[in-house]
């Protein structure tokens, strides 16, 4: 089935402004609350926020097998479990209805009252429940950057990273949406040249510039899934700051990983973003040498080229951009994450979310967390209001922001914004 959605030469008949993250080429999904406090699924179209819901009751999805309610409930999971011919459906026909040459719905007032909102009007939500959560750490760079930092800069790499997709298992209960702020974590940790830890609030709280895919369900438990069906069961993607308390995972994460280090809080961005609408943002992803075993083994493009940038937003307003980098510089594709996830039979259900880890870039301007942009605190970040930044201080806002942009087109993410408070009280 072609993706008639991704048409460049579209335009829609609602005001879209130039270099808008959501033309009408994106169609991302989420979920709001409207300005009668109710929620619904729904979807953007620049800065106007669409309900399906609304759309579906009165009959703009005529001839697309969808049961009465499915845009009608707080989570995407129900849509995403219809499967990709259903997603795709569903974008091409959104598509058509807000085509500028499609007078349906454009010249039909009683209806653009019920299913059109400004974005002042909602409140956006988190768009899955997240059965799952598993985060990954594929970035060579960010991965060579840490190993040098706490082992031999000679042996940076771990021996298993360049064979598997190094993963572990998150906590899903506390990832929430944009918007959300969080609180500066207390745990243990040992300070320098203590013998004993210490108990009381994380010193070193950083940002992870990442990127996550929400899932379909995708296989019965004991099936893996083949590297070359894994995309059929790829929803889309989000922006994804994963926090981080270095202090507390230094300690903590002997024999077994990070625990409260990372439970504490991580942010994504409200607008799934499908893997239709970033099909013209295709690229290549790094060389993999040695060459991975043959159930990660893929051929084409299986990487997007999607810009990423953090900005530190002072409490007082100042904001600076601190880091530049790029999605395409991972060097495990999401395909062989999930292949490898689920080569042991591990169950993938709808809406489980996988991180891609820290996405560090080749130079240090592109380097995806404060711990490696102010390199253990030793070359500190400077702000533009003069100030400096070795880690992210209370009242700081962290900012992440992404987009595609090929030939004059634009596809974005908007953004992932959190304010960190001081300890809770």
């Amino acid at each position: 089935m072609s993706i008639n959605a991704n048409d460049p030469s579209k335009k829609s008949w609602i005001n879209t402004p130039e270099n808008s993250d959501f033309p009408i080429q994106n169609i991302p999904f989420g979920v709001f609350l409207t300005r009668d406090d109710i929620i619904t699924i729904g979807t953007r179209i620049g800065d106007t926020a669409i309900d399906l819901g609304a759309m579906h009751q009165l009959g703009y999805f005529e001839g697309i097998p969808l049961t009465d309610d499915i845009f009608l409930q707080d989570t995407l999971n129900d849509f995403i479990s219809d499967g990709k011919k259903t997603w795709r459906l569903v974008r091409n026909r959104i598509s058509e209805v807000f085509d500028i040459n499609n007078e349906t719905l454009q010249q039909n007032e009683d209806h653009k009252n019920i299913i059109l909102f400004t974005l002042n009007e909602i409140e956006m939500q988190l768009p899955v429940h997240i059965g799952d959560y598993t985060d990954f750490y594929s970035s060579r760079e960010h991965a060579t950057n840490v190993g040098s930092m706490f082992r031999d800069p000679e042996n940076a790499l771990m021996p298993n990273w360049l064979h598997i997709p190094v993963g572990y298992h998150g906590r899903s209960s506390t990832i929430i949406p944009s918007g959300v702020p969080i609180h500066r974590p207390l745990g243990q940790t040992l300070p320098k040249g203590a013998e004993k830890p210490i108990f009381g609030p994380s010193r070193l709280v950083d940002f992870e510039l990442e990127m996550a895919f929400i899932t379909t369900d995708a296989n019965s438990m004991g099936e893996p899934i083949p590297i070359s069906e894994a995309e059929d069961y790829i929803f889309g993607m989000v922006l994804f700051n994963d926090w981080s308390a270095r202090d507390i995972q230094k300690w903590e994460y002997v024999p077994l990983g990070p625990f409260l280090a990372k439970s504490f809080a991580s942010s994504i961005s409200p607008w799934i973003v499908t893997l239709d609408a970033l099909e013209p943002f295709r690229t290549k992803s790094p060389l993999q040498d040695p060459k991975p075993l043959p159930y990660l083994q893929q051929e084409g493009n299986h990487s997007f080229d999607i810009h990423l940038e953090v900005d530190i937003v002072t409490h007082e307003g100042n904001r600076t951009t601190v880091s530049k980098s790029n999605f395409k510089y991972m060097y495990w594709t999401m395909s062989q994450q999930l292949a490898h996830h689920t080569v042991n039979g591990c169950k993938i259900n709808s809406g489980d979310m996988m991180g891609s880890g820290t996405i560090s870039g080749p130079t240090p301007d592109s380097y995806g967390s404060m711990l490696e942009l102010a390199w253990q605190g030793t070359k500190p970040v400077a702000l533009n209001d003069g100030t400096e930044r070795k880690f992210i201080q209370d009242n700081d806002t962290v900012v992440i922001k992404g987009y595609c942009m090929a030939k004059g087109q634009r596809i974005g993410f908007g953004e992932v914004s959190t304010k960190l408070l001081p300890v809770f009280e």
